[in-house]
This record gives structure tokens, C-alpha cells and sequence, in this order.
């Protein structure tokens, strides 16, 4: 596991650490025993090797989680509840297991690591436990004359006792499991009086800076065999239960001397919560600010320790202002890898944040929650009104459009400069007066669309008499649309979503910032005719995707509009909602034996060359064998090459050719550029198969004059789109009168091929009745029942305002 973060390490694994660090010993003239190598020279090293990226600028705390990675020294609080069992009597091993494997981890990549932590009161309640019932036994035993044992009770534990009982088990314990990653631990054991005198204090200091020097993790605690003992169970309930002393304003205290820049205090629950958690609509805090303590209500305390959340905020507060940053979180059951603390570090969203800045706009959770309000409003107008939101938006898309091209001459300009994007992702990123008039005409198919979606009677049924059943319907909810480079994505998929009555949250990439900004501005603007400003929201701020698809409780469903790579990391992210996109667009043009020779050229052009980067261009052509060496396949590969595509020969095509282009290293490989690959099959059905094997079910296509050859195609052929003489790009949501689409899905269910307004509802059942009741219809009832099929009657919607403006 270390190998992936030192070379080293990865040397190591080779059997070739001995000899790197022989010659390191050699010239730079330090001990070359393999045991000081070992212990002294590599994690030295190692550390040197990592440690120049860590660096702090400045002593400030960090205002967002994504600076977290920075962060160089971290102090790690292991809360009570996170170390001992659940029976509070012995260590949770498998947790305190993973904990030192994740410091280890972190100390390895170079950080300074430093554990507080709890859990020697329990250790020793555990031994003194053994020791006193095996004494007992022993006496009863004796006493009896007899080998049964009676009940026995054990008496009420002093803390002071435990803790002395239990410190050097502890520690042992530790010691054997980072030994298990080369890593050195040393005890250190702190009271109040260590932090209140100045000379010991600048004691504790020097030996902390000196461990950290050498590479060694302190593990600290309070000496509770010392310390005066805290008020009898004042923190717990239940008889016979120890409270053990917790350590939250010794970590903060902590922290601040040494000048930490992280804070990790691990305990029981998953973070700050707006009220006690467990409570009806209590919400877990993303980021805590200073002034919001007077806004939240504190719970009862831990099942172990004496510190409770409050104590845990007012200690995070102090550290904060004393320049470190802070997190809370659940160290018991981790939700997002099962590694919390390295989850903290990468910056993930896992518990509660600490920061002094509080951005100007709102969380993405409060953009969430605007948006479902607004958007249940936005559901309940009138198709008209909706409509007429479309059309205004379509408008301002032609009216605003030197604003609009502007913006994004501002990020074609920064994207040019970058130097990072391809030219197919930057032909996405541009935006011309033609793109924008095309954006308005789709957006005014949608307008149209719109009159009979939402609300639509399906089915009518009259399940008794005066019972009659009706499915409607209705929008899915809240829709997350992730999009990179290409930001004609965000009118698109608003239009869908207000035609649809969804609430909308829009990501867009950074490349198209100030594009992005102002498309969000204008469909706003739309919006506030009818007073739902709010349904549609830009998620502007430094959240991860990943976090974003962890809002499983607040989110429906997910669109990702990208590369498949983008699709894939989404699918792999959102493990509790539904993504609707395909991850790759492996499509295939196939030329039968049969097919016509200026068809083929036209499709085969167009398949590829009309927009390479776009998910329904051609990426693999599949030729008949027999059109090998004649005019027709001569005419293909010149108008490739007048088109500058390059060629990648599949196995079999390479196996015909004397000289062949490069051979393909995979037959499933989206180009999404002037590149394709030319296999050869030798029937229609071999093509089908090959399709099957290789192709993503996006786009697949077959080009001939035989009509029963092509209906089997069509047929047989399990892709969401198969055309029949016909260009692949006509996959897409506005050329299918759909007037615009939120992506095209391959999935099996709910909506495949481009999607459109359609894909984005869901249906309701209502059922209108009398009085009814289930014993109606039973044995004694006095009703049966009819199940007839109604008439489906729809109201006829009206004129849209402005619906053909230019």
C-alpha cells in the first residue's frame, strides 16, 4: 500500500531499497548497516521526498475543505465511543486498526501525524474485569470445595485505577499495529499543569517538534491515573458504567501549541447537526461558522466520555481561531470509502468543517432546497405558463446574444491560453450567433411540447362504483445535470426541466465559467416571470462531484453530459440515485454488400466528419468482406484522407493488407476526434455480433439497398438507436422533434436514446372515491369489483404567448 505513495517504498517491494540506499550511504557519506538504513535514512527520505508540496502559506486556517490536502501537520482526536467496544469494556480493534493504518498512510506521503486519544480507562476496565472475576472464581472454588461457580458481581471500577491498568497495554497495542507500517510511535502523557506552567509547556513543546523531526507519530493522553477523577456517571446512564475522561479541549489546546493545521476529532456521530440528532428534520452541518453556535440545539452527550458536542464545538472554535482547521466526524461507521480520515484529508465532504470565511451564496444543500420549493411551484402552473417561461428564455438567447458570445470569447480566450483542451472539447466550449439561434428554436419545440406533459392522464379506470383510478403524469423531482466543456448544455436541459416541472441543479465545467454565469442569469430572468426564480441553480462553488452525488436524501436523479470518463466516475459515485447517460459512444457505421455507392459516401462523411466530438459520431466502420479491392471502398478511404481521418486497422482488416494504417489497440475505443477504426466482417449477422461485443448500445446503423437484410438489422440489433440509411448523428434529441435532449441514456429502463421531456416524468396513481374502504370488498361487503377501462381525455391546452418571436 505505502508503494503508491514513495518510490522507495515501491523498491522496496522490488528488492531493490538495499541497494538504492547503499549508494545513497556512499555519497553522501552516512551509515550504510542495513538496520540504520532502515530505521534512520529512509524515513528521513521518505519524508524529504513528499514534504516540499505540503508547505503552509501562511499560519490562516483554511477556508474550504478543498485546501485540506495542504495540510501538513494533523492532529488526530480519537473520541472515546471511536476506541472502546460497545459494551465500553475493551478496545474496538477492527476501527483502531483501520485509524493506524490511514496515519500511517498520511505520515508516509510526509505529514506530521499526532494521535489524542482515549480509550486507556477502558483497556484497563477490561484487564481489572479479568483479573478480579478470575480471583473470585479462584476463591469460590476454594471455598466450595467444588468446581461450579456462582454468580458473581463485579465491583464499581475506580477510573484512576483503570487508566494506570490500562496505559501500557494501550500503547503496546498501538505500538505493534504501526510497527506493521514501519512506523515509530512514542507515548506522551500530559495533565492541565502541563499547559497552565510555562517552562513545562515549552517542555511538552520540544519534545513534541523533536518527535515530529524524526518521523515518529506522539500518541497523546490525559494521565488519568493522576488527574482528579470527574463527577460519578455524571455523562452516562446505567449502573456500573466508568466515565472516561475525554480529550476534546486537549486536542484543540494540543493543535494550537504545536501549530497544526488540521484538527480531525473523530466520535460517534457524523458531524454538527442543526439540532440533536435523531430528531425529526435535523440536517447535518457541511460548514460551521463562529457566529452560527447561537443558532443550534445540543443533544445529550456521547454513550462514553464526558465532553458531548458541546464541548466539542467550543474546543473546534478555539482551535479555529487559533489558526487551525477543523473537522468532526463519525469515526465509528464511515460513509463514504471507509477510511474517514484520509476521506478529510483529499478534501471530501465527511462531517462537519470549521471555517472562519463564510462564502458569500448559499451551500449547494441550501441551493437544493430552494430549488424543490420553487420547483413544487413551478410544477403547479399552468402548461401555458410554463411555455411562456421557455419562450421568454428562447428570446433573451437571440436579444442578449453579443452578451452571451462576450462571455464566451472571455473563456475560449482563458482555455486557448491554458493550453489544456483538446479541440474537440474546445469546439464544444464555443458558442457563434448560429448556435444561439438554434438553441432558441429548439428551445420553442420544447415550449410546444410542454402543453401536454405534466399532468397528462395515462390511464383511467373505474375500479367500482363511484371509484375510479387515475395514473398522471408528474415530474421526477429534483434533477442534478453535470456537464463539462459545453455550456449550449445549460438552456437545453433548463428548458427540459421547467417544461418538465422539475427543480434543476446545474453543474457546468470551469472552462465555461463566465459563459455558464450568464445563460444562468438569463434563465432566471425567464424564470421570474411567474415568480420561480429560484427552481433553476448554477452550483458555482468548489463542491466535488463525488459530494455532490453523496446528496442522495435531496437529489432524484443524476444526468452527466461529458466524456465517459465523467459518466463513469458519476455512476461510480452515486451509489443511492439513479444516473441517466451513457458512459461511452462506441458507434458503428456497417456497409453491406448490398448497399449504394453515394449512400455510403454521404453517411460515412457525415457519420464522422459532420462533429467528431460529439457521442453519436461514428467511431468504428464495419465492412462487408466483398467490398474489399473495389471501387466503392477505394472512394471510402480517399474521402477519410481528403478528410484527414486517421485510420486504426482492426485484426482482420489488418490481416488483408500488404501495408496496413496502425493497428487498432482496442476494437471498443471512443476517438471523439478525427480517428476511426475499419474492421471487416464477413456477413450481416458477424456484424451484429460484433456490434454486441464491442459497442456501448448507443448508435449503430446499416448501410444497404436489401430491405429484408436491413429490417433483421433493425431487428435483431440491441441498441437504444438503429438506423437504416441513415447518418449516426441523427441520435439527438432536436433532429427526433423532441426539441432538445438532456443526453442520451443506453440504459434498460425508465427512457433510452436521447432524452427528452418524457424521460424527465414520472407518474402518480389518484384515486377518487366515496367513502370506500377495503371490508367493502369483502366476503361480507356489499361491493364488487368492476376494473373498466375509461376513455383518456385530455383538456386542450391554450395559445403560448410570444411562442414564434424572433
Amino acid at each position: 500500500m505505502l508503494s503508491r505513495y514513495h518510490p522507495v517504498v515501491a523498491a522496496e517491494s522490488s528488492g531493490q531499497l538495499t541497494m538504492l540506499l547503499q549508494r545513497l550511504s556512499l555519497h553522501a557519506g552516512l551509515p550504510s548497516s542495513p538496520r540504520t538504513q532502515r530505521t534512520t535514512i529512509f524515513p528521513r527520505l521518505a519524508k524529504a521526498l513528499t514534504q516540499v508540496g505540503l508547505a503552509r502559506a501562511n499560519s490562516n486556517s483554511f477556508t474550504h475543505r478543498g485546501e485540506l490536502r495542504k495540510a501538513k501537520r494533523i492532529v488526530v482526536k480519537l473520541g472515546s465511543a471511536v476506541v472502546t467496544r460497545g459494551d465500553e469494556c475493551g478496545l474496538a480493534l477492527g476501527r483502531l486498526a483501520s485509524v493506524v493504518e490511514q496515519v500511517a498512510m498520511l505520515q508516509n506521503q510526509g505529514r506530521e501525524m499526532m494521535i489524542v486519544t482515549s480509550g486507556a480507562v477502558a483497556f484497563g476496565k477490561q484487564r481489572l474485569r479479568h483479573e478480579i472475576l478470575l480471583s473470585q472464581s479462584v476463591r469460590q472454588a476454594l471455598h466450595s470445595g467444588q468446581n461450579q461457580i456462582k454468580d458473581m458481581s463485579v465491583p464499581v471500577l475506580e477510573a484512576r485505577a483503570c487508566a494506570a491498568a490500562g496505559q501500557s497495554g494501550l500503547m503496546a497495542l498501538y505500538e505493534a499495529m504501526f510497527t506493521q507500517y514501519s512506523t515509530c510511535t512514542a507515548q506522551v502523557l500530559v495533565t492541565n499543569l502541563d499547559f497552565h506552567d510555562d517552562q513545562k509547556r515549552r517542555n511538552l513543546n520540544s519534545t513534541l517538534q523533536e518527535l515530529l523531526r524524526m518521523n515518529i507519530v506522539p500518541i497523546i493522553n490525559t494521565n488519568d491515573a493522576v488527574v482528579p477523577p470527574p463527577e460519578p456517571n455524571s455523562d452516562l446512564q446505567g449502573v456500573n458504567v466508568i466515565s472516561i475522561k475525554d480529550n476534546d479541549s486537549l486536542a484543540a489546546r494540543l493543535a494550537v501549541e504545536m501549530k497544526a493545521d488540521l484538527l480531525i476529532a473523530l466520535s460517534d456521530v457524523e458531524g454538527l447537526y442543526d439540532s440533536p440528532p435523531g430528531t425529526d428534520d435535523a440536517k447535518l452541518i457541511d460548514i460551521f461558522y463562529p457566529g452560527d453556535q447561537l443558532s443550534i440545539t445540543y443533544g445529550t452527550k456521547s454513550r462514553v466520555g464526558i465532553g458531548g458536542m458541546e464541548a466539542k464545538v467550543k474546543a473546534a472554535l478555539w482551535a479555529l481561531q487559533g489558526g487551525t482547521s477543523v473537522v468532526i466526524a463519525n469515526g465509528t461507521h464511515p460513509k463514504v470509502t471507509g477510511h474517514v480520515i484520509t476521506d478529510i484529508v483529499e478534501g471530501k465532504k465527511v462531517g462537519t468543517f470549521f471555517s472562519e470565511v463564510k462564502p458569500a451564496g448559499p451551500t449547494v444543500e441550501q441551493q437544493t432546497e430552494m430549488a424543490r420549493n420553487s420547483g413544487r411551484t413551478l410544477a403547479a402552473l399552468h402548461p401555458e405558463q410554463r411555455g411562456e417561461i421557455i419562450c421568454h428564455l428562447a428570446n433573451l438567447l437571440v436579444e442578449k446574444k453579443e452578451e452571451i458570445l462576450a462571455a464566451n470569447k472571455m473563456d475560449m480566450d482563458l482555455a486557448v491560453n491554458a493550453g489544456q483542451l483538446s479541440s474537440a472539447l474546445l469546439n464544444r466550449l464555443s458558442l457563434s450567433p448560429a448556435k444561439l439561434n438554434s438553441l432558441a428554436i429548439g428551445l420553442r419545440q420544447i415550449a410546444l411540447a410542454s402543453q401536454d406533459s405534466v399532468g397528462r392522464v395515462l390511464r383511467r379506470t373505474r375500479v367500482a362504483h363511484n371509484l375510479e383510478l387515475e395514473q398522471i403524469t408528474v415530474p421526477i423531482g429534483v434533477l442534478l445535470v453535470i456537464f463539462e466543456a459545453r455550456p449550449d448544455c445549460l438552456p437545453q436541459v433548463s428548458a427540459l426541466a421547467i417544461a418538465s416541472g422539475n427543480a434543476l441543479l446545474a453543474k457546468g465545467g470551469k472552462e465555461a465559467a463566465n459563459t455558464n454565469r450568464i445563460l444562468h442569469e438569463l434563465t432566471q430572468e425567464a424564470l421570474d416571470i411567474h415568480w420561480v426564480k429560484e427552481a433553476v441553480q448554477l452550483v458555482s462553488t468548489r463542491e466535488e462531484v463525488e459530494d455532490l452525488c453523496r446528496l442522495d436524501e435531496m437529489i432524484d436523479l443524476i444526468i452527466p453530459r461529458g466524456s465517459s470518463q465523467l459518466v463513469k466516475n458519476i455512476q461510480s459515485a452515486a451509489k443511492g440515485i439513479p444516473v441517466l447517460g451513457h458512459s461511452e459512444g462506441i458507434c458503428h457505421v456497417y456497409i453491406d454488400s448490398e448497399a449504394a455507392i453515394d449512400k455510403v459516401i454521404k453517411i460515412v462523411r457525415d457519420s464522422k466528419c459532420d462533429y467528431p466530438a460529439a457521442c453519436n459520431a461514428m467511431e468504428t466502420l464495419l465492412v462487408h468482406r466483398d467490398i474489399l479491392k473495389t471501387p466503392l471502398f477505394d472512394q471510402i478511404i480517399d474521402m477519410l484522407r481528403t478528410e484527414q481521418v486517421k485510420i486504426h486497422a482492426g485484426p482482420r482488416f489488418a490481416s488483408n493488407l500488404t501495408f496496413s494504417p496502425s493497428e487498432v489497440k482496442s476494437l471498443r475505443t471512443e476517438y471523439g476526434d478525427l480517428e476511426c477504426c475499419i474492421e471487416v466482417v464477413d456477413s450481416m449477422q458477424e456484424a451484429i455480433d460484433h456490434i454486441h461485443r464491442y459497442g456501448s448500445s448507443h448508435t449503430d446503423v446499416i448501410v444497404t439497398e436489401n430491405e429484408d437484410t436491413a429490417e433483421r438489422f433493425l431487428q435483431q440489433l440491441d441498441s437504444a438507436c438503429v438506423f437504416w440509411n441513415v447518418s449516426s448523428r441523427f441520435a439527438d434529441g432536436y433532429r427526433f422533434g423532441l426539441g432538445a435532449e438532456v443526453g442520451i441514456s443506453t440504459a434498460r429502463i425508465h427512457a433510452r436514446g436521447p432524452v427528452g421531456l418524457e424521460g424527465l416524468l414520472t407518474t402518480k396513481w389518484v384515486l377518487r372515491g366515496d367513502g370506500h374502504t377495503a371490508a367493502d370488498f369483502s366476503e361480507q361487503g356489499t361491493m364488487e369489483y368492476l376494473h373498466e377501462n375509461l376513455p383518456v381525455t385530455q383538456p386542450q391546452p391554450r395559445q403560448i404567448a410570444a411562442q414564434s418571436e424572433e
